[in-house]
């Protein structure tokens, strides 16, 4: 559950590609439509909105994800309104997943680039989702009356970017893949190398941040037991 087109496979690419590798079924919802993204003032909005939902779904495919699903909000506006909450909640009552991944709804003053503001409102109505929304049958009324979607309760919930990470997940050998994935959204990167030494860098100091060995790479996760 991300704000953006790009925002997961920066996110949690290598932990994705992981996951589909075990067999573990993954499905994405992305807030916005990515519309505010890209450098070429001659590109229309609603083109670059229709370039990054191509972007982003062969990214997914790259990382063995093939459920992708856009809500559609106005990138740079997104709050954590109830129409989001109740949208977010119908998709999990659709999905019923075990854990739910989104970004930390907390502002990180050290990695500011982590705080965009459709982050934390994404992750703050993902959580009001997660809880209480999606396990309440008397939220969003009509998600159970007119579309007949029953409560669901997720177990988990992870979240991104967080100030207090207590979980880390090796993604050493998927590292390539994530950054396979990272290249489909070409429309947001200029420096394709740069892009590539950042995300290495980042990954490194996590599995370091981690404690494990020199030279192992990591995503990093605060988790929430909601159950």
């Amino acid at each position: 559950m991300t704000a953006h087109p790009d925002d997961v496979d920066f996110g949690m690419g290598g932990t994705v590609a992981t996951w589909t590798a075990a067999g573990v079924e993954v499905a994405y919802c992305v807030c916005t439509d990515g519309d505010a993204g890209g450098f070429d003032r001659a590109v229309s909005r609603p083109a670059m909105a229709a370039t990054r939902r191509d972007e982003q779904r062969a990214a997914a495919k790259t990382l063995g994800v093939e459920h992708v699903e856009f809500l559609g909000y106005p990138d740079g506006r997104l709050a954590p309104s109830i129409e989001l909450r109740r949208d977010i909640s119908r998709v999990i009552r659709q999905l019923r997943p075990e854990r739910v991944v989104c970004q930390s709804p907390e502002r990180r003053w050290d990695r500011i680039f982590a705080s965009h503001p459709d982050h934390l409102a994404a992750g703050e109505a993902a959580v009001c989702a997660v809880y209480p929304d999606a396990r309440n049958p008397f939220a969003h009324p009509e998600l159970l009356g007119s579309e007949g979607l029953e409560p669901h309760t997720v177990g988990e919930l992870w979240l991104m970017a967080s100030g207090r990470p207590d979980h880390f997940v090796d993604v050493t050998d998927a590292t390539e893949r994530k950054l396979a994935a990272l290249r489909c959204h070409a429309s947001q990167l200029p420096d394709v190398p740069g892009m590539e030494e950042r995300v290495r860098g980042w990954l490194a100091a996590t599995g370091a941040e981690a404690g494990m060995a020199e030279g192992r790479m990591a995503e990093a996760f605060q988790v929430v037991h909601t159950g």
